[in-house]
């Protein structure tokens, strides 16, 4: 961060926010409104400010990203509208992982143990497999293991292991994710 007291300036440098004017500009008018099939379009735009992503990759025009050039969103991978990719800190998105609508993934925080309430960011890591379902809010830090199911409307505020079904608040395990053919 730029500056360690939030009451006095910006805690991000000059180049981060002018970047984020941008993106908000190319989003607002290429992003947000393009028709929900194009998922290639929104993929390209997206490598465009540094996003790292992979095939087949459906980022639907209703996600709100904060800072593209912070995200890796891996093969596969589904972003369903309505989500809230707060990513001031990196987001990784594993491979054939899907996060449902209304879900906020914040990598971001503020110390309130220190004067000026610092801001400071933790990486999220949400593995292959897994899936976040409607309205989840995932704290900054978290990791989530590959195959794992987060019930809708849970709190998660430390790493779930994988292939585990986990739901709440706090979010804990429930039980095995066991796979039916």
């Amino acid at each position: 961060m730029v500056n360690t007291d939030t009451h006095t300036g910006a805690s991000f440098s000059l180049k981060n926010r002018l970047l984020r004017v941008l993106w908000g500009i190319v989003y607002f008018v290429f992003f947000k409104f393009s028709p929900r099939p194009l998922h290639g379009w929104r993929s390209f735009i997206l490598k465009c400010f540094g996003a790292k992503v992979g095939k087949g990759v459906h980022v639907y025009p209703g996600v709100i990203i904060w800072a593209p050039w912070n995200l890796i969103l891996k093969d596969h991978c589904g972003i369903a509208s309505g989500v809230n990719l707060y990513s001031q800190g990196v987001i990784t998105v594993g491979e054939k992982a899907v996060i449902s609508q209304g879900s906020y993934i914040c990598t971001g925080t503020h110390d309130y143990t220190k004067t000026g309430f610092p801001l400071y960011t933790l990486p999220i890591a949400i593995g292959d497999d897994t899936w976040v379902a409607a309205d989840v809010f995932i704290h900054p830090g978290v990791t989530i293991g590959n195959g794992c199911v987060i019930g809708a409307r849970s709190v998660v505020t430390k790493n779930m292991p994988a292939w585990m079904v986990c739901a709440g608040f706090p979010c804990k395990v429930i039980k095995e994710r066991a796979i039916v053919n």
